[in-house]
């Protein structure tokens, strides 16, 4: 079988700029190891269908869907069991909030995921409306709601 050189270029190109975006937003949806998970079988998915791939016009934000659709299941039967961000390493992190991870596990994935993209690693309102495919009012109106819901859980006045 012959390697399509072109295909192989075309889709790396398009890998090493989508896979660190992707790989952040779904850890941040379903914590570190179902989010690599989920961008793993994303990318998979992708490259098998990679002709139909590159004709979308936000191939990215499909594959996300693809990633979140791969390990729904498994997120929720493990977030009813325990704490989403329960296995932080506080030796190589910097110092949070002691209920912020507990605060974030119980927002609303939306929520969580605009916070977590914007604040977390420093995403634009756009970018992430261009990911979840939905308009930045609706980014805005997740990220407002996100953080009043965080003030209230770690009783900080606004």
């Amino acid at each position: 079988m012959a390697v399509d050189t072109k295909r192989t270029a075309s889709f790396t190109e398009f890998f090493d700029e989508a896979e660190p975006r992707l790989r952040r937003a779904l850890c941040v949806a379903f914590g570190r190891e179902l989010g690599l998970e989920a961008t793993a079988a994303a990318l998979a998915w992708g490259w098998e269908h990679w002709d139909r791939m590159q004709q979308m016009q936000n191939p990215a934000g499909y594959l996300d869907k693809v990633g979140r659709s791969s390990v729904r299941s498994e997120w929720w039967r493990r977030s009813r069991r325990a704490p989403l961000f329960d296995a932080v390493d506080g030796e190589r992190l910097p110092w949070v909030e002691p209920g912020l991870p507990q605060a974030m596990a119980d927002l609303p994935e939306r929520q969580r995921l605009t916070v977590g993209l914007v604040h977390g690693f420093g995403w634009t309102q756009q970018e992430v409306a261009d990911l979840l495919h939905v308009a930045p009012g609706t980014v805005k109106n997740h990220l407002d709601r996100g953080m009043g819901k965080l003030r209230k859980a770690l009783g900080v006045e606004q």
